[in-house]
């Protein structure tokens, strides 16, 4: 019974394709091999997680491969759909990469320059900052402050972007300065 039993498990493995022979292996190169490894932040976020750019080394900038980052602290290599997607962001076929533009009331969105929207949104926090700037308040205080505008950060910054950011915009004289980490 025992010596059966041990036959019919064998011709199971067997026909299953299990077998103790050798086999050889073989490596494939891998297509990032010779690339060159950036990291950098999730952009989605505010939990920071780090991913590893594989880029073209032509020049060419080329982005082959997106991954996690074992070596972070946060994510120590997972991401969530979205990370594990960032690939697909960057090299979509149906990406939007000219700035759109839609008129009040409109329902239509026209492509416009960078130099366009640039200038666009310049001339808009200009005419907000001089609509709503207060130099003086209640009390007679030099303030220069605005509070027709606030400014929310984003976690796909590092603290010397931040810094700078917010340098920016105190100049402008924005009171309130937010960031995405503390909403």
């Amino acid at each position: 019974m025992k010596i059966s039993g041990a036959a019919a498990g064998g011709l199971a493995l067997g026909g299953l394709g299990f077998n103790l022979a050798p086999v050889e292996a073989r490596a494939q190169t891998l297509r990032i091999r010779w690339a060159k490894e950036t990291t950098t932040i999730c952009p989605y976020c505010a939990v920071g997680c780090g991913i590893i750019v594989h880029t073209a080394r032509d020049g060419s900038g080329k982005i082959i491969n997106t991954e996690g980052d074992p070596d972070h602290p946060i994510n120590q290599g997972s991401l969530c759909a979205k990370g594990a997607a960032l690939y697909q962001l960057v090299t979509s076929e149906s990406r939007i990469k000219r700035p759109l533009y839609r008129a009040p009331y409109s329902d239509k969105w026209v492509e416009m320059s960078w130099e366009q929207a640039l200038g666009e949104i310049a001339k808009r926090v200009k005419q907000s900052r001089d609509d709503s700037f207060t130099t003086t308040n209640a009390k007679g205080q030099v303030v220069n402050r605005t509070d027709g505008i606030a400014h929310v950060g984003s976690a796909a910054l590092d603290n010397e972007e931040c810094w700078a950011l917010q340098a920016m915009m105190r100049a402008l004289g924005l009171v309130y300065i937010e960031h995405q980490a503390r909403i």
